[in-house]
């Protein structure tokens, strides 16, 4: 109870003497708890102004905090005055070197083990978004896989918004307007020793039948490239793409494919990379496409599972996929499971029209959510012969290469130095939840 203003105590408080009672003689029984109950209500409504204004101060306080949107705007008004100050804790932290004679595990893009790392500036063109807000996004995220010891990560594709837009000229240039923040991302990365990479989305087509998207796409890949070159990036930092539309003919597609590839530049030669897809080109297309042009390729196990009418062997395929690359550079994969969970979707009926719900099985080019180490272990085991970094395209991204560097240690201690895993530090409980067997207490009772 808060103190008195006056430094009194609350009972020498004047008290009003209380209304005398017909028939109960002053001093008798009643009249004391009479007195007794005035005293306290007096004392209460003393106390309360008080109260009521801690009640107040306090609703004054919680207003006073930001909300979620005004601590956004606030981040970005920030962002904007300076968008390179996460770059600013990097600064000056020893460089950090992983094994060479190790493999690397990478992810893609997305960051979910810290909520709030964003991978670009997110923001609709009417807001202006820009290139050099997306790197200290970028920033924050080399923090991130510093802390962890990441080496290996793909950017976002969409880091220079609207870069190439045909219509908004006014975005055309802040590739080259970003040029000295692009140098500094660059050297953070070296110091922190991250292999970075794009992966162009699924809108660069390469062999379209229609011209003006194959100059899109081409648009795209130059300015990627030249994000890579001024950051100054090794020729380990790649641009992959998949072959394009196939248009009912794998082979034509294959062929325009070829003859665009003279049309570009010398800087998306060098870092271009082709890998086989999972619906449309096979291995065998993007091995008979390198014949003819040297484009190093990249090999994706789960596509290579869901697409090979040639029925090329999985490991030769793999190791003529690597031997593409120049010497000196380290080939890189991509490794990902498939997604065997059942989902329940709730559609309409096409008859009724009423909402109803769908058992949906597994799409066996599904990504899982993180890779299952009684398939994964093995296929590492299998190609301990041959150098190549692991790209993981698990949907739990980054939290994915951190339980399968666990399961590692865990069930293949083996392998843990050929992907720079220590183990002699502890390796995290994994938390696993033990389904009860309901069968148990009836066993028990019988072996009794």
């Amino acid at each position: 109870m808060p103190k008195p203003t006056n430094d009194q105590d609350l009972t020498e408080a004047p008290i009003a003497e209380p209304r005398k009672r017909r028939g109960r003689p002053p001093g008798s029984k009643t009249e004391a708890a009479a007195e007794k109950t005035s005293s306290a209500t007096s004392a209460k409504s003393a106390a309360k102004p008080a109260k009521k204004s801690g009640k107040k101060k306090a609703k004054k306080k919680a207003a006073k905090q930001p909300s979620a949107k005004a601590a956004a705007e606030a981040d970005l008004a920030r962002r904007l005055e300076d968008p390179l100050f996460p770059a600013r804790a990097l600064e000056g932290l020893d460089p950090l070197r992983f094994p060479p004679e190790a493999m690397r595990l990478g992810f893609a893009v997305k960051v979910m083990g810290e909520p709030g790392l964003k991978s670009n500036d997110t923001r609709r063109w009417q807001q202006n978004p820009h290139l050099r807000v997306s790197l200290g996004y970028l920033a924050e995220i080399f923090a991130y896989l510093r802390k962890y010891r990441i080496h290996m990560y793909r950017m976002g594709s969409d880091l220079a918004p609207y870069a190439t837009h045909p219509t908004m000229p006014q975005f055309h240039s802040m590739v080259r307007d970003s040029a000295a923040d692009l140098a500094t991302l660059g050297r953070l990365a070296r110091e922190s020793d991250i292999r970075l990479s794009f992966h162009p989305s699924q809108f660069i087509v390469l062999n379209s039948e229609n011209d003006d998207l194959t100059r899109k796409s081409m648009a795209d890949l130059e300015s990627q490239a030249d994000i890579l070159d001024r950051m100054e990036a090794g020729p380990e930092a790649i641009l992959v793409v998949h072959v394009g539309g196939a248009y009912g003919d794998r082979a034509s597609g294959c062929e325009r494919w070829i003859r665009n590839w003279s049309r570009l530049s010398e800087p998306v030669q060098r870092r271009l990379v082709l890998e086989n897809d999972d619906i449309r080109f096979s291995a065998a297309d993007v091995l008979k496409i390198h014949e003819a042009t040297g484009v190093k390729c990249v090999f994706d196990y789960q596509h290579h599972w869901c697409f090979n009418p040639e029925g090329l062997p999985l490991i030769e395929t793999l190791e003529r996929f690597t031997a593409t690359w120049p010497t000196g550079v380290r080939p890189k994969t991509h490794f990902s499971c498939a997604r065997t969970e059942m989902r329940e979707l709730k559609r309409r009926n096409r008859k009724t029209g009423k909402p109803e719900l769908v058992l949906q099985p597994p799409i066996w080019t599904g990504h899982a959510d993180y890779n299952n180490p009684f398939e994964t272990i093995p296929f590492l085991r299998s190609i301990a012969h041959i150098d190549t970094d692991i790209m993981l395209e698990s949907k739990a991204k980054d939290l994915s290469l951190l339980r399968l560097r666990n399961d590692i240690a865990r069930f293949a201690p083996d392998l843990a130095p050929r992907y720079g895993i220590d183990i002699s530090i502890p390796v995290e409980d994994a938390d696993e939840i033990v389904e009860a067997d309901d069968t148990a207490p009836e066993l028990e009772a019988s072996l009794a």
